[in-house]
């Protein structure tokens, strides 16, 4: 890749990630615009690990506060809003990681393509129309139920499909048990970290296995900008989300499905 590849690659990665407009299917959909090679595992691997430590600073009191939770959950104190949050991110990760497991090199090799990507974008923008419209949005984040977290964790296994958004289906399931925007969206980027930090450890351990050149300051560049770009991704949706909502996005997704219809299809 040139350096301007690395960049723009980048910058795809970190500005989408935590949007609800897809980050895998920016990521498929960049290089076929542009007649570029496929970025590579190497190159993903490292835009993720740049967008994890963007949202580990960006909620670094809350990572805190669930670190805590998690030691009064493994000391039997499950009652207080710290630990029934740790459980309820905990038991959220499950269905994405054993998903993640038994179908991510099957759903790699059968539905990174545009059509796919032009359906799920299309499908969960009307999703998303639905909750915001309909979500009695009356929930705060101290009330998520463990119910609530398997829910959206089992919406969060379905972002393994390309062009569906991982923040996108989460917020909307969130949304859709009532929850409010801000709180919907915030529950969403902590459900992300166990999430990011496990697929990235194993796509790093596929690139170990492999064995293949690296280009480390590539992936240098790649990390640091994602990471850059995330952070400020991650600050303006959760500024604006309760005032604007989910509708500017359900509106790019749907214009953007239109696009790759008459563009690539």
């Amino acid at each position: 890749m040139t350096g301007l590849q690395v960049v723009i690659l980048a910058i795809v990665q970190g500005l989408t990630e935590f949007l609800p407009i897809s980050s895998s299917g920016h990521l498929v959909l960049v290089p076929v615009f542009f007649g570029w090679t496929d970025q590579g595992l190497a190159f993903d691997v490292a835009v993720h690990f740049g967008s994890l430590i963007a949202v580990l600073i960006f909620f670094r009191t809350d990572i805190h506060a669930l670190l805590r939770g998690g030691l009064q959950v493994m000391g039997g104190n499950i009652r207080t809003i710290e630990s029934r949050m740790a459980l309820g991110i905990a038991l959220g990760t499950i269905p994405a990681a054993l998903a993640g497991l038994l179908f991510v090199d099957w759903i790699e090799a059968n539905l990174r393509s545009p059509v796919v990507i032009v359906c799920t974008l299309s499908a969960y923008a009307v999703l998303m129309l639905l909750a915001d419209r309909f979500g009695r949005r009356t929930r705060e984040i101290s009330g998520v139920r463990i119910s609530d977290a398997v829910l959206i964790g089992v919406a969060q296994a379905l972002a393994l499909v390309p062009g569906t958004s991982r923040s996108g289906v989460t917020i909307t399931a969130a949304m859709a048990l009532g929850f409010e925007r801000q709180d919907a969206a915030r529950f969403s980027f902590l459900l992300a970290v166990p999430v990011i930090l496990l697929a990235t450890a194993y796509s790093l351990l596929g690139l170990l296995r492999a064995d293949v050149a690296v280009a480390w300051g590539q992936l240098a560049i790649g990390v640091l900008v994602s990471g850059i770009v995330a952070y400020l991704s991650i600050e303006f949706f959760m500024r604006f989300v309760s005032r604007i909502g989910l509708m500017p996005f359900a509106i790019y997704r749907i214009v953007l499905a239109a696009v790759i219809l008459y563009v690539v299809i």
